[in-house]
C-alpha cells in the first residue's frame, strides 16, 4: 500500500517530536530562546620568532579560541611593522628588521580577532627577533678587545681600481684638453700611477674621488704602497693553478699569445694612442662614420674603460681569492696556513684568519652585506624601493662618514645583487648575495672558533666546502653578468642585422656592453674550481671574438653570441627563464 506524502511527512515529524500527538501546540511550553554569541577569548600564534634581515618575513599562523564552534574569525594588527594575510602573521611589506640595531629582540604586536557576529578580542603577542650571524665581524682570540678581521690591502686595491676607472672616464679627457698630458708616455705614466706605481709611491696626495664622504679622504689614510699590477694573475710566484705567464692564458687571440698583464698593457697602449690622436687633432669615427667623442672608445667597438676595469676585477680580485687565498694546493698559503700563532708579532689574527679575510675582502662586500636589500647593494634606491642612506653604502657606525674598509660595497658584490634583482620575479629566482655571504661568514666563524689549535681533517673539509660555496656563488654571479651583457650586446647589434634600422644603432652602448661581457668572461679561467671546461671556455671566446662584428656578417655574429650563451647555460646549469631575462 502506498501512503500519501502528507501522511508520511506527518508520521516522520511525529516520531521526531516535531508535532504533538493531537496536532496542536501546548500553551504551557516556553517561548523559543535565541542563542547568544560568545566573543573570542584567546589568540594563539603557531610560531613566535622572525628572522632578521628578511623583508616581509613570515612569522606564523594565528588562531582564535571561541566557545562558539561554528564561528569564523578574521585578524587585524595594530602598527606598521606587522601585517596579516588571512590567518598568517608576517612583517609588513618592505619591513626588514635588524637585530643589531633593534632596541629589543622581543617585539610586541597587538592582534585583534573578530568573529562572524562582529565580537572582538585583542591580545598582545610577543615575537622574538632572531639574531642571525650576519656580519663579517669577529673578535680576536689573541688580543682582548680587538677585531681579528683585516683586509685593508684588498680595500686599497678596490679603491685603486675605482680611481683608475674614474681617471679614464672623467679626467683623462680634460688632461688632454688642458695640456696636462701631451705625449703617449705621459698618458701611460698617469695610468700606471694607479696600476703599477714605483715602489716609493705611497699615494700621499691621492684623493678618493669616486665617493664624496669617505672616512679617510686620501688613500694614504688606508694604506701605504700598494700595486694592482703585482696582484694580476701570473705575477705571484706560487699559489695559482696555471702558469698564466707561460702559455696558459686563453680567450684573447691564440691561446698563450699574451698574458694577463700583457693584455692590460695592450689596452693601456690603445687608450694612450687614442689620447695622442686627440692631442694631434685627429677625429676618429665609428662604423657608421660618426665622430667618436670619448677617448676610451675604440674604432672597433671596444670601450677601453670598461674592458680594463672588468678584466682587472677578474684578473686581480677574483683570481686572488679563487686561486690564492681560498685555495688548498700550496702548503703555507691560503686555507693551509697556521691558525695557532699570530700572523706577526702583536697581530690580533692568525695567518689562516688573515688569508680568509683577504679572500673575502676581494669580493668587496660591506661587513653587514646581508642587512642590505638587493636594490640597496645595487645602488638602485628609488622613491618606492630601498632606503636612501643604504644606496651602495651605509654609515653603520654612525660617525657621519663611510669607512671603505667595512661600509661600502665594491665590484662584484654589487653585480651579484644586480643579477638577483634580474630574477626576482621569475619562477626560480637566484640569491647569489646570500649564498656567497653566508658561506664567507660560516667559514670565518669556523676559523675563529678554533684559533689556537690546528683544524682537524673534518674541520678542514668543512672549511674548504664553505670556501667553495662562496666562490661558486661569486662565479655564478659573474656568469649571470656575462649572460646579461650577451643579451645587451645582441640587442645593440639588432639595428645592424638583417631587417634592422641602422639609424637606431648606438655605438657607445654597443662598445660598453661588449667590453663588459668580454672583460668579465675572460676571468672565468682564473679559478681551479670553475664549472666551465677549458675547451668550452676557449669556444666561448671564439664566439665572442676580441671585438664585436660590425661590418661583416652581423647576423652570423649574433648567432655566435647565442651559442656562447648556450655554453654558459649548459656549463652552469642556469635556469632558461633567468638566462632570457638577465
Amino acid at each position: 500500500m502506498q501512503l500519501k506524502k502528507t501522511v508520511l511527512a506527518s508520521t516522520i515529524a511525529l516520531s521526531l517530536g516535531l508535532l504533538t500527538a493531537c496536532g496542536g501546540s501546548d500553551s504551557s511550553d516556553p517561548a523559543p530562546v535565541t542563542p547568544t554569541n560568545s566573543a573570542p577569548t584567546d589568540i594563539t600564534l603557531s610560531n613566535a620568532t622572525v628572522d632578521e634581515n628578511t623583508a616581509g618575513a613570515m612569522v606564523g599562523d594565528l588562531s582564535a579560541t571561541d566557545a562558539d564552534s561554528g564561528d569564523s574569525h578574521t585578524f587585524t594588527v595594530a602598527g606598521d611593522v606587522f601585517a596579516v594575510d588571512g590567518n598568517k602573521l608576517m612583517l609588513a611589506e618592505g619591513v626588514m628588521l635588524d637585530a643589531d640595531t633593534a632596541d629589543s629582540l622581543e617585539l610586541t604586536v597587538a592582534v585583534t580577532t573578530t568573529d562572524s557576529e562582529g565580537a572582538t578580542y585583542t591580545k598582545d603577542l610577543t615575537v622574538t627577533l632572531v639574531d642571525i650571524m650576519d656580519r663579517y665581524t669577529f673578535d680576536s682570540k689573541l688580543n682582548d678587545g680587538e677585531s681579528s678581521v683585516s683586509y685593508t690591502g684588498q680595500t686599497a686595491r678596490h679603491i685603486l681600481i675605482a680611481e683608475l676607472n674614474s681617471y679614464i672616464t672623467n679626467t683623462l679627457e680634460s688632461d688632454v684638453d688642458n695640456n696636462v698630458v701631451t705625449t703617449k708616455d705621459e698618458v701611460l705614466a698617469k695610468l700606471n700611477y694607479f696600476f703599477n706605481p714605483d715602489e716609493t709611491t705611497e699615494y700621499p696626495d691621492l684623493p678618493i674621488t669616486f665617493i664624496e664622504n669617505s672616512k679617510d679622504g686620501l688613500l694614504s689614510g688606508i694604506t701605504g704602497y700598494k700595486s694592482i699590477a703585482q696582484k694580476v694573475a701570473g705575477e705571484d710566484a706560487a699559489g695559482q693553478h696555471e702558469d698564466w705567464n707561460n702559455g696558459a692564458f686563453a680567450g684573447w687571440g691564440a691561446k698563450g699569445s699574451t698574458t694577463p698583464t700583457g693584455l692590460i698593457n695592450t689596452l693601456f697602449d690603445r687608450l694612450a694612442d687614442n689620447a695622442v690622436a686627440k692631442i694631434n687633432g685627429q677625429v676618429r669615427q665609428d662604423v657608421l662614420g660618426n665622430d667618436i667623442t670619448k677617448i676610451y672608445v675604440d674604432e672597433d667597438g671596444v670601450d677601453l674603460a670598461q674592458m680594463i676595469q672588468k678584466f682587472i676585477l677578474m684578473s686581480v680580485t677574483y683570481s686572488q681569492s679563487a686561486d690564492d687565498y681560498l685555495g688548498v694546493d700550496y702548503e703555507g698559503k691560503g686555507l693551509t696556513t697556521d691558525n695557532i700563532n699570530p700572523a706577526k708579532d702583536g697581530a690580533a689574527y692568525t695567518n689562516l684568519e688573515h688569508q680568509f679575510d683577504e679572500g673575502f675582502g676581494y669580493f668587496g662586500a660591506a661587513a653587514n652585506y646581508l642587512e642590505y636589500s638587493d636594490v640597496e647593494i645595487a645602488g638602485k634606491v628609488s622613491d618606492d624601493a630601498g632606503r636612501a642612506d643604504w644606496n651602495g653604502s651605509h654609515d653603520t657606525d654612525g660617525d657621519g662618514k663611510i669607512d671603505l674598509r667595512s661600509e661600502y660595497n665594491f665590484g662584484q658584490s654589487v653585480n651579484a645583487a644586480k643579477r638577483d634583482l634580474g630574477t626576482a620575479d621569475n619562477s626560480m629566482p637566484t640569491d647569489y648575495t646570500k649564498q656567497a655571504m653566508e658561506a664567507f661568514i660560516a667559514g670565518r666563524k669556523l676559523i675563529n672558533d678554533n684559533v689556537g689549535s690546528a683544524l682537524t681533517d673534518a674541520q678542514m673539509d668543512e672549511l674548504e666546502t664553505h670556501a667553495k660555496d662562496a666562490l661558486a656563488a661569486w662565479e655564478l654571479a659573474i656568469v649571470a653578468t656575462v649572460v646579461h651583457y650577451i643579451n645587451d650586446t645582441t640587442a645593440d647589434l639588432a639595428p645592424l642585422a638583417t631587417g634592422g634600422t641602422a639609424a637606431d644603432f648606438n655605438y657607445e652602448n654597443l662598445a660598453k656592453h661588449y667590453s663588459e661581457m668580454k672583460g668579465f668572461a675572460l676571468g672565468l679561467q682564473f679559478s681551479e674550481y670553475s664549472m666551465i671546461s677549458d675547451s668550452d671556455f676557449e669556444m666561448l671566446h671564439q664566439y665572442m671574438g676580441d671585438a664585436p662584428e660590425l661590418t661583416g656578417d652581423v647576423d652570423a655574429y649574433i648567432a655566435d653570441l647565442a651559442k656562447a650563451r648556450d655554453i654558459l647555460q649548459a656549463s652552469y646549469s642556469l635556469n632558461a627563464e633567468n638566462v632570457s631575462n638577465w
